[in-house]
């Protein structure tokens, strides 16, 4: 079981045979570490469509963490690539292969290559919750007032 050092967690990383790349934070204060795009050959998104696209890659997380697969900024602004459920989450006991549900939404096709950066992943705490039902929740101004209801 992984352990934490410090205010840092341990994340154990399994490369699968068609993995090249293990992540890494690109920059000290970067929050998420690259995802490749773990393929031979080119994938073709056409617009609108969406593929699972394989990293190569299992993880271990520590008890008490995920990992939340995040969009790249770069590749929704300038191509429209960005992921299905836009934040994934990968929970501490799941031990498969982590793939990235990819979608293009631009009027364009557009080609993963070999080794892409497609996604980042970011390792966060989580914390279950006790639930409790009740018959009624407690009264706030905001109320029942859903989207849009605090003004633009």
């Amino acid at each position: 079981m992984p352990t934490a050092t410090g205010n840092k967690t341990i994340l154990k990383i399994q490369r699968l045979a068609h993995n090249k790349f293990v992540p890494e934070y690109k920059t000290e204060g970067a929050a998420g570490m690259d995802l490749c795009a773990a393929i031979d050959a080119p994938i073709t998104l056409k617009p609108l469509e969406r593929k699972l696209i394989p990293t190569g890659l299992k993880i271990e997380l520590e008890h008490g963490y995920e990992a939340q697969v995040r969009p790249r900024s770069g590749l929704s602004i300038k191509h429209g690539i960005t992921l299905i459920n836009c934040i994934g989450t990968v929970d501490e006991d799941y031990r498969g292969e982590i793939c990235v549900p990819i979608v293009n939404l631009s009027n364009e096709s557009y080609t993963i290559q070999p080794d892409e950066r497609i996604a980042q992943m970011v390792i966060s705490r989580v914390e279950q919750a006790e639930i409790e039902v009740v018959t009624e929740l407690s009264e706030t101004n905001r109320g029942e007032g859903g989207f849009g209801s605090t003004g633009k």
